[in-house]
This record gives C-alpha cells, structure tokens and sequence, in this order.
C-alpha cells in the first residue's frame, strides 16, 4: 500500500515596503522650486538623504546647493543640472515643471519635512534591525555577542541622538531663563549648591559642586591619592542621593547622584575594600590580611549594610575603548539614571583603530569622546589622568597645566582641570639622619604638613582658580575637610 505523504503548501512570499511618501516629498520639492524661502523652514534638520526616491534626492541636493550659493533654485536653473532621465514618459524638466505646478503653500513645507525626515529614520532603523539579524546569522568565529550588542547599541543611539529637529538656536531669553531657574535651585538647596555635592564642603564651596555637562580631570602623580579622591567623591554623591530620597527631597532638587564608576585599573573588589576601609576606619591592608578584631568586624558589618544600599555601578572591564564605555554609560543612565561618571583612568582607555597610530591624537579623541559624553548625558564626568615625569625633575613639585601627559587636548576639552598634591609625600623622601639640626627642622615641618593634601584648581570655566586644603588619612584612604584652621587657604587667582 503506497504511503501519501501530506505536503504543506509553500508559504506565500511577503513583500514589505520600506515606510515613505512620495506626496509629502513631491509637496516640500515643489514648494522650494515656487518660493525659496520654504528650504530655509527645513533646511536645519531635512537633508538630501532622507528622501527615499533618487531624483527626489537629486533634486533636493542641487536646490540646497544653489540657494547656499546664493542663487535660485527653480524649474528653469535646475534643468542644467538634472541631465535627461526617463520618469515613466515624463521627461525631467516635465516633472520638476509639475511639481512646481502643484506646489504646496510654504506654510505647511515644515510638516512636510518633518514627514519626511521621520519616515527617513524609520527606514534607517530597519537597516540596522536587519544587519543586526545578517550579523547573528554570519558572525565570524573570533566575534562575540557581546561586541555586536555594543555595536548595535552606538548605532542606535547615534540614529536616536541624529533623529532630532528641535535643536538649532534659541533665544537669549530662553538660555537666560535656565540659568536664573539653576541659580534659583541653587538658592534653595543646602549649602547653595547648583551641582552634584563632592561631600567635601571647602571644594563645594568654591565650585558650588559638579556642574552638569561638565569635564572634570582630575590629575596627580602616582601615590598623591587621585583615585582615593575620586572614590571619595563618588561614595559621597551616592550616599547624599540615598539620604535625600529617605528625606523625601526631590531627585532634581537634590545635590546626590547615582555613579557610574569606571574602574580600568583596579578590580570592582578593591574598589570596593578601598570603600569599606574608608566607612568602617580599618585599613585596607588589614582587611585584605585579615588581621582584624572581633569589634573590628562588628564595624565592618555594619558599613558593609550600610554600602549595599549606595547606588554606585561598578564597570572593572579592562583596555575600554571610549567608543564602549559611551554606550555603556548611556545604557546605564537609560536603565538607572545615573547622575555622575567617573573614569580611572584616561590614559588607560582605548581609543579607535584610526587613532591608535598616534598616541597623542588618540588622547584628543579620548579627551573629546568624554566631554561629548557629559553633554550628551548632561551630568558630570571626572576622568582621572596621569602627569609627566617633568613634575619629578623640578625641585618644586607643585603640578602645573603644562604636566598633562601627552595631549593639551586634555586642558583644553576639560572644564575644570584639578590637581591632588601632598607635599609630606615629597619630603618624607629628604628625611635626614635622625640627631641633627637639619632632622629637628625636618620633623617640625613634617608635623605641619602631615596628613595634609590640597586639590589645585589650576581651570574652571564658571569660575576662579585657587587651592582647597584637605586632611588625607593615607591608612584608609580617605579625603576629608581640613577641620583646623590653621591651614585655611585664600590663595585665589
């Protein structure tokens, strides 16, 4: 007995057609070609590329080009230009010749464009949905997924950041009411505060905090505590943020922030050993060798609770690029709402392949990417650097602008550029020997300037410079407001 064998029929085939309209754009065409003045109503947002038909984008480019040349764009100048085409019969002076015929009024030329210019990043997305998919389906076998998502995320924002009409120029009166409004919120909040509070009140007062859309570097020489510093900052900003909202104080009037910590140095674990060090006053060196008492550890329980709670997100990911550590803080910013960035540190992210044959145009472009972050974000973000040896070779070590390692497009993208000098680092290494009167002299200066660190404020666009001294306890870590009044500082430029 023969078996049948039950086929299904095949699947029709469905076309689908990438979103347009042709009407719209025909209108805004005919609309330039009849009063030039209906291109300047789109011209900040609408370019040639959004149309979806060819002689449409011709036409448009060839428009664009004459009238910022300064001359007309009409049926009988773009002639010349168009060449012969055949457009089902119609040749191409008949058609710009109809369009023109059946234009719309200028008055509606900016809908027009807006439908244009929205169904043009509709389509945009579809290709990157579908390379998306081409790419899962044909990887290499040295790509991970992970690579793709991060590519698949800058494309995506880039497409979200260009998909956009509203920018261009606004008013004096509108800039002017923003800035009353920030100095307004200023006046309210504790401590006069218009930024992000760094939890030290000298360096807040001087700075009135972490202004947002702010680079902020944050340079010093290996052992004067840079990172201890910017931790600090960060623990304070989260813990100030978790305070508030137990005080039912409003997310934006409160001078807290969630932190993105991008630690490209130190391992998320001694990042946080550095931490608890810091809240429970045991040194980290003990904690790390376990020498520890039973109250010690009592101490530590309790910070710990305490530190659960923070909302600091801890990036430990080796050799970043800049390109990846922008799509992560936009990630984490659209899922937490990060307010606060800190990178340790710069000379240690990566920038792109073009880049890489040249150390120093790598840095701008790294220097670059992290002010465009912090705009882009509209929050702060400090980045750690590094300084030249030329600090070393000087019998003053105080830091100066000019010992920014390799690029001067560090001072000039950042906003504020700090310093972190401890003088008693330096002069520990000239201890002379013990019974002398040089060794008297010594060990009464080391007791004036023990403990005692100070954050240079060599740039700062929204105000003036000067110096801020701080107490540095080296054993856990931890920067703090120098209580005594002797070493109050009004060095101010």
């Amino acid at each position: 007995m023969a078996t049948t064998v039950l086929r299904l029929p095949e699947p029709e085939a469905v076309i689908r057609i990438a979103p347009h309209n042709i009407e719209a754009e025909q209108a805004i065409l005919g609309a330039i070609l009849v009063n030039n003045d209906a291109y300047y109503r789109v011209s900040d947002f609408l370019e040639a590329e959004h149309f979806s038909e060819d002689i449409h984008t011709r036409i448009y480019d060839i428009c664009q080009q004459l009238i910022r040349a300064g001359k007309l764009a009409t049926p009988i100048t773009l002639k010349t230009f168009l060449g012969d085409h055949d457009l089902g019969g119609m040749t191409v002076s008949q058609y710009i010749a109809r369009l023109a015929a059946e234009a719309t009024t200028v008055i509606n030329a900016e809908a027009y464009g807006r439908t244009i210019y929205d169904l043009a990043i509709r389509r945009r997305l579809i290709l990157i949905g579908e390379d998306v998919v081409n790419v899962a389906y044909d990887a290499p076998v040295d790509a991970t997924p992970r690579t793709q998502i991060e590519e698949a995320e800058r494309r995506l924002y880039e497409l979200a950041e260009s998909g956009r009409y509203e920018g261009g120029f606004q008013s004096f009166a509108d800039a002017l009411r923003i800035a009353v409004d920030m100095a307004a919120e200023a006046y309210k909040r504790d401590r006069k505060l218009s930024g992000i509070s760094t939890g030290l009140v000298d360096m807040d007062r001087m700075m009135g905090g972490l202004q947002s859309s702010d680079l902020v570097i944050l340079a010093g020489r290996p052992g004067m505590g840079k990172t201890a510093l910017a931790t600090n900052i960060a623990f304070n900003a989260a813990r100030r943020w978790v305070r508030e909202r137990e005080d039912g104080i409003e997310e934006s009037k409160g001078a807290g922030a969630k932190v993105a910590f991008f630690s490209l140095e130190m391992s998320a674990d001694q990042l946080a050993t550095r931490i608890l060090a810091e809240q429970s006053g045991i040194s980290s060196e003990l904690l790390r060798m376990g020498k520890i008492s039973r109250d010690d550890f009592r101490e530590l329980s309790r910070a710990s609770r305490e530190l659960q709670e923070l909302p600091l997100y801890i990036d430990d990911t080796p050799a970043l690029t800049i390109a990846a550590l922008r799509t992560r803080a936009r990630r984490l910013q659209r899922r937490h709402g990060i307010g606060l960035i800190v990178v340790d540190y710069l000379q240690l992210l990566q920038g792109s392949s073009r880049a890489n044959d040249n150390r120093v145009n790598e840095i701008s472009e790294i220097s670059r990417g992290l002010k465009t972050l912090a705009k882009e974000l509209s929050i702060p973000v400090v980045a750690l650097s590094q300084l030249s040896r030329a600090v070393e070779q000087r019998e003053d070590k105080t830091p100066m602008l000019s010992d920014l390692r390799e690029s001067g497009s560090i001072e000039q993208d950042a906003d504020m550029v700090w310093f972190v000098y401890r003088e008693d680092y330096y002069e520990l290494m000239k201890k002379p020997d013990e019974g002398t009167p040089a060794f008297d002299a010594w060990n009464e200066k080391m007791e004036r300037i023990h403990g005692v660190a100070e954050l240079i404020i060599s740039k700062q666009r929204h105000g003036s410079t000067g110096r801020v001294r701080m107490k540095f306890e080296a054993k856990i870590t931890r920067f703090s407001d120098l209580a005594d009044d002797q070493y109050a500082d009004a060095r101010y430029d």
